[in-house]
């Protein structure tokens, strides 16, 4: 029996080292998940459209469109919530939040991760995911986690 490979969107800020660290390290976990389809993990950074100027209206427009494509064509979104985690701020990138809130209301699952143990979590985010790994051991689970299932998990978080 062929198990079903799930097609991945990953919310991420990718604007320093850290960020794209992690997203390396999400990327590498997913990949050895047996539910995931590591050719369908579509990753933003490697899309933003480089034959348009940086910042310009045309880039903006294709870069959003394709984001929100890429979103509603997933199966489920991956998002990583730690922005300024080197700087100590908990706060998760705003576009990451927006990917999210799309996901959620067009009833994609999202599945929330978080290195940074310590931080609190909006209400908003809080009612909004499926999975919540926290924490760079239990983060470790990601590869072992059924995305056919979708299993509850739920985080300790103080919500705000």
């Amino acid at each position: 029996m062929s198990t079903y490979k799930n097609k991945v969107y990953l919310a991420s800020p990718f604007f320093s080292d850290g960020q794209r660290e992690r997203i390396e390290q999400v990327i590498s976990l997913l990949k050895q998940n047996d539910t995931i389809d590591s050719d369908q993990i579509f990753n933003p950074q490697e899309h933003q459209f480089e034959s348009e100027p940086f910042g310009s209206f045309k880039w903006q427009d294709a870069v959003f469109a394709s984001d929100m494509r890429q979103v509603h064509k997933a199966d489920v979104v991956v998002a990583i919530l730690d922005y300024q985690l080197e700087d100590g701020l908990t706060e998760p990138d705003s576009g990451t939040v927006f990917e999210i809130g799309s996901a959620h209301e067009a009833n994609i699952p999202v599945i929330m991760v978080q290195f940074g143990e310590k931080s609190q979590l909006n209400l908003m985010l809080a009612r909004s995911y499926t999975a919540f790994f926290n924490g760079r051991e239990d983060i470790q689970n990601l590869k072992n986690y059924n995305f056919n299932n979708l299993e509850q998990k739920y985080t300790e978080k103080k919500v705000l």
